[in-house]
């Protein structure tokens, strides 16, 4: 059985796919942000010293590292829905990828932490440096600096864990590929077609931070040098 190709009639709708790609970097970048903020928040309440406080923010990270995504998604669309709070998809897409990019953020911000010893943050202390100059100049950016090759391949699969939104109607490629391919009936080409614009959008992403941690790092690594 032979398959004759024609990307032409998939081609056509270029501007679509287009659309989806923005879609695809406007809930990525943001839940990035967001993410790695709250992550590296619970990282810190899970190493402090309130036991609530960590026990919380494990219980947390183990809910969600220990279930799909999918369900999560269906649970904040149509969750709160059923509570009475009509949440937009978008929004509850961008929430969801938040909460859960989060979860995985704390681990690896956890293990950057748990990296620095113990002698340098005494060290500092005995220097006078208060608690939040210890946490910023001593343990938290040399932690991130550490495990931000972890932290760019956990971003990089949060924006190809985007395409489960698609599921609850959001606007993103593989939702255009779906609806492409049910116009034109080439869903071979339409999936190719998307397979290689998320290809195009991790390298895209993985050169961005890959050059984001080329600034602040390097920099970081002058200053201790004059110092």
């Amino acid at each position: 059985m032979q398959y004759e190709f024609d990307f032409a009639s998939v081609l056509a709708n270029w501007p679509q796919f287009l659309e989806g790609a923005w879609m695809t970097i406007l809930l990525s970048f943001p839940a990035t942000v967001f993410g790695f903020v709250g992550g590296t928040l619970l990282a810190i309440g899970r190493r402090g010293h309130t036991p609530w406080v960590a026990k919380a923010c494990g219980a947390y990270v183990e809910v969600l590292r220990n279930t799909p995504l999918l369900v999560q998604v269906f649970l904040v669309f149509f969750g709160l829905a059923s509570l009475g709070w009509k949440v937009p998809a978008f929004a509850a897409a961008l929430l969801t990828l938040v909460i859960n990019v989060a979860a995985y953020t704390c681990e690896i911000m956890r293990a950057g932490m748990d990296s620095i010893h113990k002698g340098q943050i005494e060290a500092a202390e005995c220097l006078g440096l208060t608690r939040r100059q210890v946490y910023w100049h001593v343990v938290l950016r040399p932690a991130m600096e550490k495990v931000y090759p972890a932290l760019t391949s956990q971003f990089v699969l949060l924006m190809l864990a985007s395409s489960i939104t698609s599921q609850i109607s959001v606007e993103e490629l593989t939702a255009i590929a779906a609806r492409v391919q049910s116009e034109t009936f080439r869903p071979f080409e339409a999936y190719i077609l998307v397979a290689v614009a998320y290809l195009l959008l991790s390298l895209l992403m993985r050169a961005g931070l890959w050059l984001f941690g080329q600034i602040v790092f390097t920099r970081q690594r002058k200053l201790r040098s004059a110092k």
